[in-house]
């Protein structure tokens, strides 16, 4: 509702306040039920209310935070302390100081009688929807100290799996990073020392020695441009991927590129088996757990794919039919789905498909690590040799001419 600034006439002498209405018509109304005859309102100034509002609090954190911030809750809850105090508790040990200012909040909204869901919703940054889902089934179901203990497992599980692709990309970004750092320092600072050599020799020069100078001529004169072009380059594929048409092209092709594709295949089925097995043994119903695992897949080729099999479940089909159809999902893993539906044993069926593709997570950062090193070997190998090379042609040159 907005808020007006009245002034008026009631009981024979002025009277003057604020009232909240949705219109000026409605606030005239309002006044008038109330025995006031207005003669002036006015709406306040949009900055005003604004300036009144509180900020909004919460924001990311990082996995390993929120994973022992879980475990600490469901242990706490598990050792029969009473809600508020496990709150206040977590608000004022934690080490992130995100989770302790919306932790605190938390707990004030819990004991003024709100729920712990609708509570820990207001903080969509911190906490996602798997994590007030499954608080909202604990609740309800009684069982808070269960949820709990699953959803920190699974918090701790997704926060390993992706620590395994982090790690294994570092390593060659680095250097990669590195080795163009030291080509453009080259290019910059070194070869032209050999250039002003090459120009007082006056000896015509081989062409890979040409073709290295011409490139540090131009690293010099537009190395500004450059730098520029790549971030540039860097900004409008970023901008590109957040657009339903870039996101679907880029995240498909990134599915067909040799083994970094099958790299991120497994981690898609490991993500999606986790989260929905730990959804449905917790409670959730089949089609909310299957909107919040497209919601959280990373990829959407795997997203577009979990929300056509929902579409299915909802026309009364079984999960595992429309996963046949994706790119994605291995028959193995479709033929075990369809296993678990048929048993009535889902969500321990994918929590066993999720420990397995764990493992193969593994072997493929493994292979890809083992892949990488004797590429970027032979990337520096031929770069730095090459330009070092093409550097000392001319002296190798001159010096079989004075022999």
């Amino acid at each position: 509702m907005a808020v007006f600034a009245y002034r008026g006439r009631a009981g024979g002498g002025a009277v003057t306040g604020e009232i909240e209405a949705d219109s000026r018509p409605a606030a005239v109304t309002a006044l008038r039920a109330k025995g006031v005859i207005a003669t002036s309102v006015q709406e306040k100034a949009v900055k005003a209310a604004a300036a009144a509002a509180p900020k909004k609090f919460g924001g990311s954190v990082k996995d390993k935070d929120l994973a022992i911030y879980t475990r600490q809750f469901s242990t706490m809850v598990d050792a029969g302390l009473p809600i508020a105090q496990c709150l206040q508790i977590l608000s004022e040990q934690n080490d992130s100081k995100t989770l302790r200012d919306v932790t605190a909040r938390i707990a004030a909204d819990v004991q003024g009688g709100a729920t712990l869901a609708e509570s820990f919703g207001k903080y969509p940054k911190t906490f996602d929807h798997l994590f007030t889902n499954m608080l909202a089934v604990g609740e309800s179901g009684g069982v808070l100290d269960v949820v709990l203990q699953r959803l920190s497992g699974y918090i701790e599980k997704a926060a390993k799996l992706k620590a395994k692709v982090k790690s294994a990309m570092v390593y060659p970004v680095t250097i990669i990073g590195v080795a163009c750092l030291v080509i453009i320092f080259m290019m910059i600072f070194v070869l032209p020392t050999f250039a002003n050599m090459f120009k007082n020799m006056g000896a015509e020069l081989p062409l890979p020695t040409k073709i290295v100078m011409w490139m540090s001529d131009m690293t010099r004169k537009y190395v500004i441009f450059m730098l520029a072009g790549v971030a540039a380059a860097f900004y409008a594929i970023k901008r590109y991927y957040g657009t339903d048409q870039g996101s679907m092209l880029i995240d498909t092709f990134a599915l067909k590129v040799p083994v970094i594709g099958m790299l991120i295949r497994k981690v898609a089925v490991a993500r999606f088996t986790r989260t929905l097995g730990t959804l449905i043994s917790s409670g959730v119903p089949i089609l909310e757990g299957l909107l919040i695992t497209a919601r959280s897949a990373g990829n959407r080729v795997v997203e577009k794919a979990v929300m056509q099999a929902r579409q299915h479940v909802t026309a009364g089909g079984t999960l595992s039919e429309p996963l046949k159809a994706t790119p994605v999902f291995p028959p193995m893993v479709v033929h075990m789905i369809s296993v678990g539906e048929n048993t009535g044993a889902l969500d321990a069926m994918l929590s066993k498909i999720a420990d397995f593709y764990d493992d193969e997570v593994d072997a493929a950062v493994t292979a890809l690590t083992s892949l990488l090193e004797p590429m970027m070997i032979v990337f520096l190998g031929v770069v730095v040799g090459g330009i070092v090379v093409a550097m000392y042609l001319p002296i190798f040159k001159m010096v079989t001419l004075v022999k």
